[in-house]
């Protein structure tokens, strides 16, 4: 009865809408909206409505929705015959270090690492907790981003860095000395490099003033550039200042532009054990969407110039690097490598997988950002220990799949991964990236690999040719 009842004051409604749209012409016909939001993009006409509300600047949550990065462009190379693949995928190791020259060098048991995303600035203290807690079950590491060293999330975590970042929140002996490595933060990939971050007293809580050591009342910001240094020079000494106080690895994290290679080059004058480069698609808690969408390089192109800049200027050995931003899965992460970083830095996916079904606490009444940020209206409905077990679990499936490829690549580690197990159909990719072309046949014995004779080729005849 309810169900006639609503159809029968629906349906007019309907009709007339229906009728209006096929027949009235456009300045007065609601379809006018479809073509002025294919026009605009959905996107921009809500941000556009958001910006006319608040007149303020937007903090869009999680990142930047373009991805220039051409990962699905690059495949890896299995091997079958000519060169076997791997025995036993449970033995491909995944032991990863970072800063190996440094006194106490950072060992990892998985490639994949927690990325910065701070106590306060982004994320809730639980869910910091569980983000600690399951990187300690997955034998990796977390880090506070641009916070401070929490009693609560040092005592989860087995493998703690920390930011010394530009707002100062993390530093003296007492914060430093008890990190695992040390993470000097100059710039973040989706606020386009470094701006100014201010966070407003009313923002912030009576724990995380405490942690950040803050008058009651007073505001807080993180600044374009560390306080008191206006020169290069300045930043060299200081890097090498913290390498000889501290026995872990010392890093230095930078976004992607394009002027990369600039950067680079003046990191290269400091002692520095470990580089972290993150590309504009990296996540955000709070980046408004010009920074976003517009500022930076893709974390593809950020890496490729990376490694190449370290390799030509004999380099390379003196570094490991980490690259962040928008890497979401286990493809991603071994197409990173195989292009020569030494450990991916991951965010918005291990959030994504640390809520997976307690998601629905949120929606659909609330994006469950409400349950991971750090002003978040359901911060305090997390389960950490649920967490923490899905996105060790999340961590673990990602190993599992990592070793599969490696076997079928026919290696033995994920030390041992190179451009040469990357392919692609795209030309211009493959210059850029030095790695193979899809189009062109590879070579024996600087010939074309024709055999005409099939039914007379011998096991002997096949091991003896030179494969390129």
């Amino acid at each position: 009865m309810l169900n006639w009842l609503l159809m029968q004051i629906i349906d007019p409604v309907n009709d007339e809408i229906l009728k209006k749209m096929l027949t009235e012409d456009y300045p007065d016909n609601p379809f006018s909206m479809v073509t002025v939001t294919e026009k605009l993009s959905p996107r921009a006409m809500m941000e556009a409505c958001m910006r006319a509300e608040s007149g303020k600047e937007l903090t869009r949550p999680l990142g930047s929705p373009i991805v220039l990065s051409p990962w699905d462009k690059l495949l890896l190379n299995p091997r079958q015959l000519f060169h076997l693949p791997a025995a036993d995928y449970t033995q491909v190791s995944t032991k990863t270090v970072i800063g190996a020259a440094a006194k106490k060098p950072l060992e990892l048991d998985i490639p994949i690492m927690i990325t910065g995303m701070s106590y306060g600035g982004s994320l809730s203290l639980p869910l910091k907790i569980a983000l600690a807690k399951a990187a300690t079950l997955a034998g990796t590491s977390t880090n506070t981003g641009e916070s401070a060293v929490t009693n609560e999330e040092r005592s989860a975590a087995k493998c703690l860095i920390g930011q010394y970042h530009r707002g100062g929140f993390l530093s003296g002996p007492e914060q430093l000395g008890c990190l695992d490595a040390i993470e000097i933060q100059l710039g973040q990939g989706a606020w386009g490099g470094a701006v100014d971050e201010p966070m407003q007293a009313e923002q912030i809580g009576e724990h995380l003033g405490k942690t950040w050591h803050l008058e009651e009342g007073q505001s807080a910001t993180i600044y374009s550039r560390m306080p008191g240094k206006s020169t290069p020079q300045d930043y060299i000494k200081m890097i090498n200042e913290m390498k000889s106080q501290y026995d872990v690895p010392v890093g230095v994290k930078i976004a992607g532009t394009d002027y990369i290679e600039y950067e680079l080059a003046v990191i290269a004058q400091t002692q520095a054990d470990y580089i972290v480069v993150d590309g504009s698609e990296g996540g955000t808690a709070a980046a408004n969407p010009t920074l976003q969408d517009n500022v930076g390089l893709p974390t593809f192109h950020t890496l490729v110039r990376t490694i190449d800049w370290l390799i030509n200027n004999d380099l390379r050995d003196h570094f490991s690097v980490i690259v962040t931003g928008g890497l979401t899965t286990p493809g991603h992460f071994l197409k990173a490598l195989a292009l020569g970083a030494d450990a991916v830095y991951i965010g918005t996916i291990a959030v994504v997988a640390a809520l997976h079904t307690q998601m629905i606490k949120a929606l659909p009444q609330a994006p469950p950002t409400q349950l991971a940020i750090y002003n978040g209206k359901l911060a305090d409905k997390l389960d950490v220990d649920l967490a923490a077990e899905h996105l060790a679990n999340f961590l673990a499936s990602c190993k599992t799949e990592i070793q599969l490829a490696i076997q079928a690549i026919g290696k033995n580690s994920v030390k041992e991964l190179s451009r040469e197990d990357l392919v692609t159909v795209d030309k211009d990719l493959a210059e850029f990236a030095n790695i193979r072309y899809a189009g062109n046949h590879r070579e024996s014995k600087g010939q074309p690999m024709v055999i005409t004779q099939k039914h007379n080729i011998t096991p002997l005849h096949v091991t003896s040719l030179q494969f390129q």
